[in-house]
């Protein structure tokens, strides 16, 4: 009984208040809002806030072509869902996957362990919640997956045609690494 009672109050209150307010009512979109979701700058920022914080160096975007010419590589992918479905992936050569761990964790390392791993992973994962953080609405309606972690050598990630893509690749001292995210659907 009640029930009908708030019901009906809802109905009348979203006629009153004439079509602008069902538009409000209905589902959130990020459409309007693909200019700041794909701002460059958030991404940069995001890396520079991530590194100082985490590993106490200051990171800068690095222009130029890929550096990373090791033998062996690690790539750390973040799924987004929500409004947004897509990625953040992090890759790095082996020793800069090192550095970034021992800068983390405060240990020295001989070779990519799990810890090493675990480390990149958390690194992707930090990046992707304080990139999605930078728009109010993205961060309040997009989850993040749990890192997944991938090392060798001579493979590629593809994304078929995504709707938007951003890429920069970013340096501290002598280590180089790669951040890319990729959108595949916005609602």
């Amino acid at each position: 009984m009640l029930l009908n009672g708030v019901r009906k109050a809802a109905i009348a209150g979203a006629r009153e208040s004439g079509k602008k307010g069902m538009e409000r009512a209905m589902a959130l979109s990020l459409r309007e809002s693909v200019h700041l979701v794909s701002d460059p700058r958030n991404l940069d920022e995001s890396v520079e806030e991530v590194f100082k914080l985490m590993l106490g160096v200051n990171c800068q975007r690095s222009p130029g072509p890929a550096e990373i010419a090791e033998a062996e590589s690690v790539t750390a992918v973040v799924g987004f869902g929500g409004l947004l479905s897509g990625a953040c992936v992090f890759r790095s050569g082996g020793l800069a996957a090192i550095k970034i761990a021992a800068h983390m964790t405060g240990m020295e390392f001989e070779e990519i362990d799990d810890t090493v791993k675990d480390g990149i992973g958390e690194i992707c994962n930090m990046l992707a919640g304080a990139w999605k953080g930078k728009v109010p609405d993205l961060a309040a309606n997009t989850g993040l997956s749990v890192p997944a972690v991938i090392t060798g050598r001579d493979y590629h990630l593809h994304v078929q045609a995504p709707e938007f893509k951003l890429h920069h690749r970013y340096r501290f001292d002598d280590a180089c690494f790669e951040v890319t995210i990729i959108c595949d659907g916005l609602q």
